[in-house]
């Protein structure tokens, strides 16, 4: 099988996934390799994720590494396994990578938390709000590349609302709904966009007022996907060059108490939607 020529993050973490596996069940690569009849250098393609690895080879190798956890096997196999060309392949030569690798961990996310404390979350924006941030950008993107970045966001958007949708929870700070990252008419419309996409059954948007007690979190924005196993969740923060990703255990439990934290001094969902209208009315 030829090496993968850009190997997706997802790819990336079944080959971590299987390396860690292997170093906790004290073996080398090459003793690995020799179980599975092939040669350390391919070994080492399929745990940088750059080669492909097949259900049969996935569990013969949790079998030898003493692996007893049956959901996490279960769920290397889906991923070993997993065939899906998403819509996002068709932004494969337009767009860099970390577009695909963003919508594809939401397609495959069991769940998703999200704070926002700059702007609208990404996949509750309006596209004429999602237009103003995207355009921002210093230096400008030239129309060719805007146009592809505005496009991409407004299909993932669509995870939200097919069904079976996973379940999905912003929790967002005060000036989010305030800021006007382009006019009050845009504004308006995406703080009734916010309304309208809570009214979700696996939507929830909640709200961190001004005046209240025990937030220093501003700082705080990431996405939270959950995988099938807790094991295999994922963070994607935003950085001063593009996304970066988290998945080690010290990370997940960072992130997941960060988010408890914030959410934990947010109004309910019912006092968030109230809150939204009043804002929304001032404007």
């Amino acid at each position: 099988m030829p090496a993968r020529i850009q190997p997706t993050v997802r790819q990336m973490r079944l080959g971590a996934e299987l390396r860690k596996l292997r170093e906790a069940a004290g073996l080398t690569s090459r003793q690995a390799a020799a179980l599975l009849g092939t040669s350390p250098a391919q070994m080492s393609q399929i745990e940088a994720g750059n080669a492909g690895v097949s259900e049969e080879r996935v569990r013969r190798l949790a079998v030898h590494y003493a692996c007893a956890d049956a959901e996490l096997v279960g769920a290397l196999v889906e991923m070993a396994t997993d065939r899906t060309r998403g819509w996002w392949e068709e932004y494969r030569d337009e767009l860099p990578p970390v577009f695909q690798d963003l919508a594809e961990l939401e397609h495959h996310a069991q769940f998703m938390w999200v704070i926002g404390t700059a702007h609208v979350p990404g996949l509750l924006q309006t596209e004429e709000y999602a237009r103003a941030v995207l355009a921002y950008r210093v230096p400008e993107l030239p129309g060719n590349e805007l146009e592809p970045r505005l496009a991409h966001r407004m299909r993932r958007r669509s995870v939200l609302s097919h069904e079976g949708a996973a379940p999905f929870e912003a929790v967002v700070h005060e000036p989010v709904l305030r800021t006007r990252v382009a006019d009050r008419r845009v504004a308006r419309a995406q703080l009734e966009e916010l309304l309208h996409e809570s009214e979700r059954p696996n939507v929830s948007v909640r709200v961190i007022p001004f005046d209240v007690d025990g937030f220093a979190g501003a700082s705080s924005m990431m996405m939270y996907a959950g995988g099938r196993v807790a094991a295999l969740d994922t963070v994607q923060r935003d950085a001063p060059y593009g996304s970066v990703f988290l998945d080690a255990a010290a990370q997940l439990l960072a992130m997941r108490t960060l988010f408890r934290k914030v959410e934990s001094v947010s109004l309910d969902p019912a006092k968030s939607r109230e809150f939204i209208h009043r804002v929304a009315k001032e404007l």
